[in-house]
């Protein structure tokens, strides 16, 4: 019976594991649904990429006071939870802070200090992100779109890592008095700078016994253990995936140059087909080359490529893209994070049905008209603002470009304007109605 509390840890620690596996597994399953892209030229540009985006947190630095609160976050969340691997091995063997075995008492408490510095740090990001997103009335967090389940979503993660940095605390604190009565099995290590001056002193008010706090630091242990395994596997259900999905996002990100627009090869194909004098214009095309080549543009998500599904499921929904978008800001329908939203809404539905179905089964929907509007993709005025202005890279504007061009190459649907123009161009090789014989009158005129 004395090795109960192994038991119980090693199996809480493999189901959450295996779960959240489970959950990556779906994701990379979803995201293969779409075309395949090849994304691994330029690797040293794309390793720079990644470092500097989505290590570095470079673009967040565009809005200081938001970009250090979150730096906060991140660098502390992810420094702080290091203890986790310290807290695996004492779970599984029984041990206490066997760190300090391995690096040495004085290593181990500059270590301990400064994750409380860093948790603390990481207290003041969580509450100042909580008061701005619900009362300090950013209109790009207050949006339409985000209410229900996105707002809910990003106040839970704060409130999860804000519980997960007391439990944090009230176990240093409880520990560490502890150590200073001799209580058995714990020892003299560790600084906690946070702890002496907040917590130690609140505790000691009351006098607790020694085996009240023992009680108090194994819960605040074991909350701390599970609560991490708890945000781990929530992250599928969350827009916080992109704590993860941020690092392939960025490497995959698009490195050419912004609103060069990408050549169909099935176009390429048709079109050199076309003047070759020597082919066979009634042959019929090879099986491979009618599968690849069967639709232009994207009507659902099989049909957008992979990094753009990725992105959809990497987007933050911090709506900075939305910001900055002139048909937003003017009051059109288009939000360029709706459209990574409805994708991923989308991606979401289309995985649920093949788990259901073993593989996917005609629902009657699609991403076009169900998901996301005409409208929305004709409002689009093309400037890569968005693009511009997300921290991690995505491209929601390719997407628009490869459902716009689904509408206009596969169902002609394209706004009068636009008709008229390419009319033009296929008659007079200008975008204005006038003769090609015309085309120099303007050199005659005084």
């Amino acid at each position: 019976m004395q090795y109960i509390d192994n038991i119980i840890f090693l199996i809480l620690l493999v189901a959450g594991l295996g779960l959240f596996a489970k959950s990556l597994r779906k994701i990379y399953r979803n995201i293969r649904l779409g075309r395949e892209i090849n994304r691994n030229n330029r690797k040293g540009e794309r390793w720079a990429t990644m470092v500097n985006v989505a290590m570095g947190q470079s673009k967040m630095g565009k809005r200081p006071i938001a970009g250090i609160l979150h730096l906060f976050v991140y660098v502390g969340f992810i420094i702080i939870n290091i203890e986790l691997l310290e807290i695996v091995v004492d779970g599984i063997f029984g041990t206490h802070r066997f760190l300090a075995t391995i690096v040495g008492n004085g290593f181990y408490s500059v270590f301990t200090a400064t994750l409380e510095i860093l948790a603390f740090l990481v207290v003041i990001g969580v509450v100042t992100f909580f008061i701005r997103r619900n009362f300090y009335g950013v209109k790009r967090l207050t949006m339409k779109e985000l209410f229900g389940w996105p707002k809910q979503d990003a106040n839970w993660i704060l409130i999860i890592e804000f519980a997960l940095m007391m439990a944090f605390f009230t176990m240093n604190s409880s520990d560490y008095i502890l150590q200073m009565r001799g209580f058995e099995g714990f020892h003299h290590l560790g600084s906690f700078p946070i702890t002496e001056r907040s917590f130690i002193p609140f505790l000691e008010v009351f006098s607790f016994d020694n085996g009240f706090l023992f009680l108090i630091e194994r819960a605040a242990w074991w909350f701390h253990f599970v609560g991490i395994l708890f945000f781990m596997n929530y992250l599928y259900y969350s827009k916080h995936l992109h704590i993860i999905l941020a690092f392939p996002s960025t490497w995959y990100a698009n490195l050419e140059k912004k609103g060069k627009f990408n050549n169909l090869e099935s176009v390429t194909k048709e079109i050199k087909l076309m003047m070759d004098p020597n082919a066979d214009p009634y042959a019929a095309p090879a099986e491979e080359e009618t599968e690849v080549s069967s639709k232009f543009g994207a009507e659902d998500v099989f049909d957008l490529n992979q990094v753009q599904l990725l992105n959809a499921y990497s987007c933050t929904e911090c709506g900075r893209c939305t910001a900055v978008c002139p048909a937003n800001i003017t009051g059109k329908k288009l939000s360029p994070r709706l459209i990574l939203m409805k994708t991923r809404d989308r991606l979401e539905e289309v995985g649920k049905n093949i788990d259901k179905n073993g593989s996917f089964v005609d629902d009657g929907k699609k991403l076009l008209n169900d998901y996301i509007t005409k409208e929305e993709l004709w409002a689009c005025t093309t400037c890569n603002a968005c693009t511009e202005a997300c921290p991690i890279l995505l491209d929601p504007l390719s997407i628009i470009f490869e459902m716009r061009r689904f509408l206009v190459m596969e169902q002609s649907a394209a706004p009068q304007e636009l008709n008229l123009m390419m009319t033009n161009v296929e008659n007079n090789a200008a975008p204005w109605q006038y003769n090609q014989a015309d085309r120099l009158n303007w050199a005659t005129e005084n």
